[in-house]
């Protein structure tokens, strides 16, 4: 069994809304942490019928239990209803609750009671490497990180699956949008930007829909944690900015199997696109789990200096290249950005055999890197 990261001991005095996408492990994680708890699963037919058809009968339940006791929801956003139950029970016996699910989309347009605070906000992510042994970077970049995916030898099959049950449970079973068919087209055309400056005049051409219907769509992807727009850093010093988002879409498998890259090796442009999106990826997660107060950006110039990752306000930069031995050439945008930032941490993450410093640029073979950063070390 696999040991994650993620800490749950605000449940200790909190309650907890454990947000995360479609098979990440949420489930699992609870059940393992917290076997003996009270554990409703909406995802059962007869659990959910019961609950949907009399939101109240929760209430009369749990009112038996005794202060403090823990109770596990899970998928929350089937039954919003029930979130006013829980307030109550909150309220007047003092129960904690662990409410999970892979959508906060449906219970926040449809305005029910969010708990007002009440619920520490977690998220869990795709497995990282730290909680893999024997980590594989390759099998990485090539199945993504979703336990089901990584744990395969060829994810294909279930990669395709799971777009399909995304399409069919979140997309259609949720009523986000009427046509499903045009969503399906968008995710793949939105593939085409994975890691790249949105642009939603060009991906409505491409569709055949409206620009504002693209925002929907994307707003979709965010709220149902399928992807998630990483901001420009947008202060300038000398040099003008850009200052649209990036999308990303939430597990680099994901991102392959839109695109159709398969068997990807070292040494092709295809790679070096995953192999960033991977490590972007990780740093992502780690943020989450433990600087969460922390902001993600990047940066580029409109004369097209570059820099992946911008971690606070300018006190590290790192640029991801697949590069076996980087080159100078390779540093151009980390030097910018020192010239407008001199305090900054230049960090760049490479295949290289050894780590080695050029100038005031720290470069660190992927492994390594990724082994100092679940330590702490960077960020």
């Amino acid at each position: 069994m696999l040991s994650r990261r993620i800490s749950l001991k605000d449940v200790e005095n909190e309650s907890i809304f454990l947000w995360g996408a479609r098979q990440t492990g949420k489930s699992t994680l609870l059940k393992m942490q917290f076997p003996e708890r009270r554990y409703i699963d909406l995802l059962k037919s007869d659990e959910f019928e019961r609950y949907n058809r009399r939101p109240a009968l929760l209430r009369e339940e749990l009112s038996l239990l005794h202060e403090g006791e823990l109770v596990i929801i899970d998928e929350i956003q089937k039954i919003p209803a029930l979130l006013d139950e829980v307030h109550w029970l909150m309220s007047n016996h003092d129960l904690r609750f662990i409410m999970s699910g892979s959508s906060a989309r449906k219970l926040r347009r449809s305005g029910v009671n969010l708990l007002g605070g009440r619920a520490v906000r977690k998220y869990l992510y795709p497995l990282v490497s730290a909680e893999i042994p024997d980590f594989n970077l390759m099998k990485a970049c090539n199945n993504g990180m979703l336990p089901r995916h990584y744990l395969t030898e060829d994810a294909e099959k279930r990669l395709q699956a799971y777009v399909g049950d995304y399409l069919q449970q979140e997309i259609k079973a949720e009523a986000l949008t009427r046509n499903l068919n045009t969503f399906s087209r968008f995710m793949e055309v939105a593939a085409l930007s994975n890691g790249e400056i949105v642009n939603y005049n060009n991906i409505a051409t491409e569709c055949g829909i409206s620009a504002p219907t693209v925002k929907e769509y994307f707003s979709i992807l965010e709220e149902t944690l399928i992807g998630y727009m990483i901001p420009a850093f947008t202060r300038n010093v000398k040099r003008r900015v850009i200052q649209s988002p990036k999308f990303y879409y939430f597990d680099v498998g994901i991102a392959n199997f839109l695109l159709k890259r398969t068997a990807l090796k070292p040494g092709s442009s295809e790679f070096g696109h995953a192999f960033e999106h991977f490590i972007l990826q990780e740093i992502i997660a780690y943020i989450g789990y433990f600087k969460p107060m922390q902001n993600l950006s990047y940066w580029r110039t409109t004369s097209g200096y570059e820099v992946d990752a911008v971690i606070g306000n300018a006190v590290v930069a790192i640029e991801i290249k697949s590069a076996v031995e980087v080159q100078s050439h390779h540093t151009k945008g980390l030097k910018a950005f020192s010239e407008e930032f001199p305090e900054a941490r230049l960090i760049m993450v490479s295949l290289d055999k050894y780590p080695r410093r050029m100038n005031n640029v720290e470069i660190y073979p992927a492994t390594q890197f990724l082994s100092m950063l679940w330590k702490g070390d960077f960020i």
